[in-house]
């Protein structure tokens, strides 16, 4: 094929296929440089009525990707050159398949006679990520033939509804391309403009799982008749399910326990909703008095651990887990049903199925109020004891933003100590959106991701994350500054690895401090500065308050960091369970 007609067949391919990505629903494109993927970049930058969100680091632009992703909860696409490139974005891809996150990762490679013959910045891309990505396609090279044409616009419309439903996740394309490289703009223009009206070539249409009404009917009958039933929401995207749980919560006499990512913490105040019971199920005497006869569980995995150890506590209980996406989210092995339904929509229908004058039996609303009272008297024993602490400390940190943040803020939570932190001490939340990177829980891109979050613009943005965490990303602070970005981020700096001072590592003091304290003595100061982020090191709650209301009231990046000491954070968070044990015991009477 002639140079011209490579051109001819590049510029009508690729003008087809990011119009067609366009059309299927896809927004924001996140382009890494480089020289192969030029043919994507080029025409992404010339397609009107999109986003493109330029990155030099990969790994960043995956999590960056990813937070816009979830928090838009749309496809966000992906972008980079050949070789190596494509491998960085390896963590952000299983980040995403794990948290059911939807992204269109688009990678150049070399034409098929360069693969495997020692050509330069060529690696063997394809299944790169492997089992992680839903699907998996290697692009034929650009053709302008009609049905070639047909074919790209195909697997475009294929990807963009891989990545939606099935469930969720990223979907990887491979799109080799011979040189020249540079697409004709108004060769693409032409292809776009092939499919006139702005519909897509291929409308995928996917309805949601319904629960089979005698399916329904039988499970509304044992939920009725359940005396000590749990309802367990973990995290979950879902923003008309929480309503819909509260609902059949009041209905069966369940006390509903709300994972900080379920959505469900921010409903009114009279619904059953327990936020606490990370605190109280710590209370042995507590866990092993009230015992569920039946959990109906829906979402992830929560966060609290002593949740899973209570579960794990009473084998016997019977345990369904609602997942609508054909997914297995049971880490507990002890789940009796699996059912794959829309979870909304099962909520609705064993509404419909329960008797139109059911009532919760007395002693369902028995076990309703001894957890209630348990809620809220380890609630109120918590923010007793946040009232007594003066000195810098990382739980109370979430205590006092639930007071600061505004109506419409996000508030992502870094991984390791402040997930676990943000789910014991940020009480309720409503008018908050919660955000974390959940699906396999790492450390890695947490500051791209809530900068990618950011950039969705639902509002006020805050990230709360560790010392080590904020420096595995720091790269990805350029984003905010390239892209003129408002984020307030509360860098917890306790000098190195806060959570395994918790664990029984902590125990091996000749090696501790080597392996897993891991200090790294760094000054954030400079950094801060060479990012253009505005940044303060507080030294009491005052100051705290004023830096953290600063940054959410006005624009740009705004660091805040809060400096603790590793063994005075353990001493603090073991002082509060007794306290909450001593104020849930007379719940047991």
């Amino acid at each position: 094929m002639t140079a011209p007609a490579t051109q001819h067949a590049l510029s009508a391919s690729v003008g087809a296929f990011i119009d067609e990505l366009a059309r299927s629903g896809v927004q924001h494109f996140c382009v890494c440089p480089g020289s192969r993927s030029t043919p994507l970049a080029l025409t992404i930058a010339r397609q009107p009525g999109v986003r493109l969100w330029m990155h030099i680091d990969e790994r960043s632009a995956g999590f960056f990707a990813l937070g816009l992703a979830k928090t838009l909860r749309e496809p966000v696409a992906l972008v980079c050159t050949s070789g190596t490139a494509a491998a960085n974005f390896l963590p952000a891809v299983v980040e995403a398949s794990y948290a059911r996150v939807p992204l269109v990762v688009l990678t150049a490679d070399r034409p098929h006679e360069l693969r495997d013959v020692g050509a330069p910045q060529t690696i063997d891309q394809i299944d790169l990520f492997g089992k992680h990505a839903r699907w998996f396609v290697d692009m034929a090279e650009p053709d302008a033939a009609p049905d070639l044409l047909r074919y790209t616009r195909t697997v475009a419309a294929r990807a963009v509804a891989a990545a939606r439903r099935g469930p969720a996740g990223p979907v990887h394309v491979n799109c080799p391309f011979r040189e020249p490289l540079l697409p004709d703009p108004a060769l693409a223009a032409k292809a776009a403009e092939a499919r006139p009206g702005g519909q897509p070539y291929v409308a995928v249409s996917a309805g949601p799982r319904a629960l089979d009404p005698a399916l329904a009917a039988a499970l509304a009958g044992e939920l009725a008749s359940a005396e000590r039933g749990l309802i367990v929401c973990g995290a979950q995207d879902d923003p008309a399910l929480p309503a819909a749980l509260a609902r059949l919560a009041e209905a069966l006499g369940f006390p509903l326990l709300a994972d900080p990512l379920s959505g469900a913490r921010g409903l009114p105040e009279h619904a059953l909703v327990v936020d606490s019971y990370d605190a109280f199920l710590r209370d042995a005497a507590f866990a092993e008095r009230n015992a569920p006869q039946l959990v109906l569980r829906f979402g992830a995995m929560p966060v609290a651990k002593p949740l899973l150890q209570y579960i794990q506590r009473h084998p016997g209980c019977r345990q369904i887990v609602v997942d609508g996406d054909a997914g297995w989210n049971e880490p507990t092995l002890l789940a009796s049903q699996i059912v794959h339904a829309d979870a909304r929509l099962l909520c609705e229908a064993l509404l419909a199925a329960l008797p139109a004058d059911h009532a919760p039996p007395t002693t369902a609303l028995e076990w309703a109020r001894t957890w209630q009272a348990a809620q809220q008297r380890s609630r109120a024993a918590i923010d007793g004891y946040m009232r007594q602490v003066g000195e810098l400390f990382e739980g109370k940190v979430f205590a006092e933003l639930r007071e600061l943040l505004p109506d419409g803020a996000l508030l992502y939570a870094g991984n390791s100590m402040p997930i676990r932190d943000l789910d014991t001490f940020f009480a309720g939340g409503r008018g908050v959106r919660l955000l974390g990177n959940r699906g396999a829980n790492g450390i890695d891109g947490v500051v791209s991701s809530a900068l990618g979050a950011a950039a969705a613009g639902a509002g006020p943005t805050v990230l709360v994350i560790g010392d080590l965490s904020f420096y595995h990303d720091s790269n990805g602070l350029l984003a905010a500054r390239q892209h003129g970005l408002d984020a307030t981020i509360i860098l917890l700096n306790n000098d190195g690895g806060g959570i395994f001072s918790f664990l029984p590592q902590a125990a091996e003091p000749e090696h501790f401090e080597a392996l897993f304290g891991t200090p790294h003595g760094l000054d954030f100061a400079p950094l801060a500065a060479m990012y253009g982020a505005r940044y303060t090191r507080v030294d009491s709650w005052e100051a705290f308050r004023a830096a953290v209301s600063a940054g959410v009231g006005s624009h740009g990046l705004h660091i805040v960091e809060v400096p603790t000491e590793r063994a005075r954070n353990v001493a603090l968070h073991r002082e509060i369970w007794p306290r909450v044990a001593a104020a849930v015991a007379p719940a047991l009477d």
